[in-house]
């Protein structure tokens, strides 16, 4: 058994992929709303001023083109994948490349620039690489919708959709 494998880690890999894919439906289905999502071993959260059906739809249509195959569904640009991944490199990079006290700091920000730019490149590809190999999986299985609530937080609207999972 891997650490894939772990019911915790693949449920949450399998929600994160449904969570993905039911932006990308929801983004065409409601165009000019703006919103995100957060996914754990149990299901995930949809944050944004959606109608409740809406969601439902989403993530039934989400589940049956996951299961057709079309895994691309399971990847999003937005992704705190890509977003931690980007900030990552660029950090390390800035440093590695503005370190040392030989030359002025004046001098050293070109050098950062070049290589926080090389770095938001490289992390545009590492992202969405490490979205498909460990942060999501598209082989959803055989997964139930339990639930689909709406909540309000404040001023905040977010459905959390809850989801069960058939052992294989």
């Amino acid at each position: 058994m891997g650490i894939f494998d772990i019911p915790l880690i693949s449920n949450t890999r399998r929600n994160h992929a449904l969570e993905h894919a039911t932006i990308h439906i929801l983004s065409r289905m409601e165009p000019n709303t703006s919103m995100a999502g957060r996914s754990n071993s149990a299901g995930f959260f949809i944050y944004g001023n959606l109608p409740t059906e809406a969601i439902g739809e989403a993530v039934n249509e989400a589940i049956r083109r996951l299961h057709s195959g079309e895994d691309h569904l399971a990847i999003h640009p937005n992704c705190g994948t890509n977003m931690v991944t980007t900030a990552v490199l660029v950090t390390l990079t800035t440093m590695l490349t503005t370190a040392g006290k030989k030359r002025h700091l004046l001098e050293r920000i070109p050098t950062g620039i070049l290589g926080a730019t090389v770095a938001v490149f490289i992390a545009q590809i590492l992202g969405t690489n490490l979205q498909q190999r460990v942060t999501t999986c598209a082989d959803i299985g055989d997964v139930d919708v339990l639930s689909v609530e709406r909540r309000q937080v404040r001023s905040r609207i977010l459905h959390w959709v809850q989801l069960q999972y058939h052992p294989l």
